[in-house]
């Protein structure tokens, strides 16, 4: 109990680190590069630690960390990017916190995990509460943003649970694995960013920080123990952490940007955490984690771009 306790701790360190990207983004970083800054985040830390540990795929794990690295790094940071940039409001937020739902329905299908009702009941709290944090009431829809915003909660639902499915060859750690799908996503972002961003921008000192900081800190770090919990947890259990990257974006923003928190933000807040909590009851970490057959996210997360000004209950990731 006291080991599946401290891996859940460390794999909620995740959603939590990527939850202070708002902060560094509009303090330290240049204006309107999301893609730019996806590209930084992913392939520098993919690069990094394939250098430390010095273990490439074999086989079949060639494509298998091609097809997690794009639907964990690759097509999910320009969907959620696209997403947020062309919905109102926290809408985008909204989509991607029910991400446990997906992963509930996936994990069905693929890991032959029949969902509890307490379950379902637990991932409709969560979104709820991240909604009344988040979601700004008026503006219209936009099609190509909501579809971009479940294109990408799909994404990363996907590669957790084929994560999950795969395991890790033998021998083979979640260092390893980590930097295997850094380095395909962030190869994968590189031409779309180049593409539609043009050049990289000239870079000051706080960026330089900055961009180190989301490099090691907030994705090479956080994405490592996020794979690792993948490993030892549940499917739904790492997904239902999802929800506090949004939430320690708004207490970061309320502790250090000087943004208010209303009434109901913090009743919000509350819904979102004890539905955090709850999704974690009702089973815990099993040793190896390699298979289907051993049982088991956020919502980046999965590392996730996030901006989040909570004066507008606006949220961009």
């Amino acid at each position: 109990m006291k080991r599946s306790a401290a891996t859940i701790a460390l794999t909620a360190l995740a959603p939590v680190s990527w939850g202070t990207t708002y902060a560094v983004t509009t303090e330290f970083l240049p204006p309107d590069r999301p893609l730019f800054t996806a590209l930084t985040r992913a392939l520098p830390a993919g690069l990094l630690l394939l250098a430390v540990t010095r273990v490439l795929p074999k086989g079949a794990w060639w494509w298998r960390a091609l097809v997690l690295g794009a639907l964990n790094i690759g097509a999910f940071f320009p969907l959620l990017f696209v997403s947020a940039y062309r919905l109102p409001g926290g809408m985008a937020a909204v989509v991607g916190s029910v991400q446990p739902l997906f992963v509930v329905g996936l994990s069905a299908l693929l890991l032959g995990q029949r969902p509890a009702a307490r379950t379902l009941v637990t991932g409709a709290v969560a979104a709820l509460g991240v909604s009344l944090v988040v979601l700004q009431g008026a503006g219209a829809l936009d099609a190509t943003g909501v579809l971009a915003a479940v294109a990408s909660t799909a994404s990363m639902a996907a590669g957790t649970v084929l994560t999950k499915r795969w395991g890790r060859p033998d021998g083979v750690g979640p260092l390893a694995l980590t930097g295997w799908q850094l380095t395909a996503g962030g190869l994968l972002i590189a031409p779309v960013a180049f593409l539609a961003e043009g050049a990289p921008p000239a870079l000051d000192g706080r960026a330089v920080g900055g961009y180190v900081y989301l490099a090691l800190a907030n994705t090479a770090v956080a994405y490592w123990l996020w794979f690792r919990g993948i490993g030892r947890l549940r499917a739904t259990q790492v997904a239902f952490l999802g929800p506090l990257s949004p939430l320690t974006a708004a207490v970061v923003g309320w502790a250090a940007l000087g943004q208010s928190l209303t009434p109901v933000q913090v009743a919000g807040m509350a819904l979102a955490f004890g539905a955090t909590l709850g999704g974690q009851l009702g089973g815990g970490a099993v040793a190896g984690g390699r298979g289907v057959g051993r049982s088991f996210s956020f919502s980046e997360e999965n590392g996730r771009k996030v901006s989040m000004d909570l004066e507008d209950h606006s949220l961009r990731r």
